[in-house]
């Protein structure tokens, strides 16, 4: 293990094992830990994006950017121009529901509801809704592997699920240092790994979709900091890639600015 495993590996330990110990009690440690990789971010590009927008999934598709927001009566899902954040076009939730996680699927958009247990489906080219499933518990964050959709639910529990029937295939349990980490949010799969935000954290980490081990951290405080003062919930989340370009993107709840980053090795001090 090198100084950078070691020097990261406590602090997500003690902070991800503190959110868990909040809500339950400690638990066996029965998972192997993995050590924690360090991992920097490097800011290539601003870009303006709506502060009225609560980001709760984000994804890259055909060219183009997509955004599901929250709150009760405004929720949404658009597609959104990456040099001026602009709405190019969108289509509202019914009702009061709370939009949450948006994942691809072929050429479909699939965005979650947060407790009304409601997915629904979007033609990606026209926003318009083609369908919905229903799925138990909340819904927090969601994303592709390209044969499941991935479901985060605030619990330290990932469920895998068929893309068509929502039907449960397998789940695995997130864990850091063999410790359960709860608060899951916005996900995104970028080279076969899972990359999350955990809410109220400064981070993103990325998951071994097999296991559900972290393997690795980035430390985002910069980007929220250079914001100034913000709501306190205005909070990091929002995870895009764009496979084609190599092009990783991350904005926040009401952040004005979504940025664009590089990921690198973090230096040994």
């Amino acid at each position: 293990m090198t100084t950078t495993m070691i020097r990261w590996f406590l602090p997500i330990t003690l902070s991800l094992a503190a959110v868990a110990s909040a809500q339950t009690p400690a638990p066996v440690q029965s998972v192997q830990p993995v050590p924690v990789e360090a991992i920097a971010a490097r800011i290539v590009a601003r870009y303006p994006h709506d502060r009225t927008a609560f980001t709760q999934g984000l994804v890259w598709h055909d060219g183009a950017l997509f955004e599901s927001t929250g709150q009760p009566g405004v929720s949404d899902v658009r597609r959104v121009n990456l040099t001026d954040g602009k709405v190019l076009a969108r289509a509202r939730l019914p009702g009061q529901q709370f939009g949450e996680g948006l994942a691809v699927d072929g050429q479909q958009l699939v965005s979650l509801t947060w407790q009304d247990g409601i997915a629904h489906r979007w033609n990606a080219k026209t926003l318009k809704a083609v369908g919905s499933a229903r799925y138990p518990g909340e819904g927090w964050g969601l994303a592709s592997d390209g044969q499941s959709l991935i479901l985060s639910d605030g619990t330290p529990t990932l469920r895998f699920l068929d893309p068509k029937t929502f039907r449960e295939t397998r789940r695995v349990t997130i864990t850091a240092n063999g410790r359960p980490v709860h608060n899951l949010n916005e996900l995104e799969m970028i080279d076969g790994k899972l990359w999350g935000n955990i809410w109220h954290r400064d981070y993103i980490v990325r998951i071994d979709p097999a296991t559900g081990a972290v393997d690795g951290l980035v430390d985002l405080a910069s980007l929220r900091a250079e914001l100034g003062p913000l709501d306190p919930e205005a909070v990091l989340n929002g995870i895009a890639w764009d496979a084609a370009g190599k092009r990783l993107f991350v904005t926040g709840k009401w952040w004005p600015t979504l940025f664009e980053i590089a990921l690198e090795p973090a230096g040994q001090e």
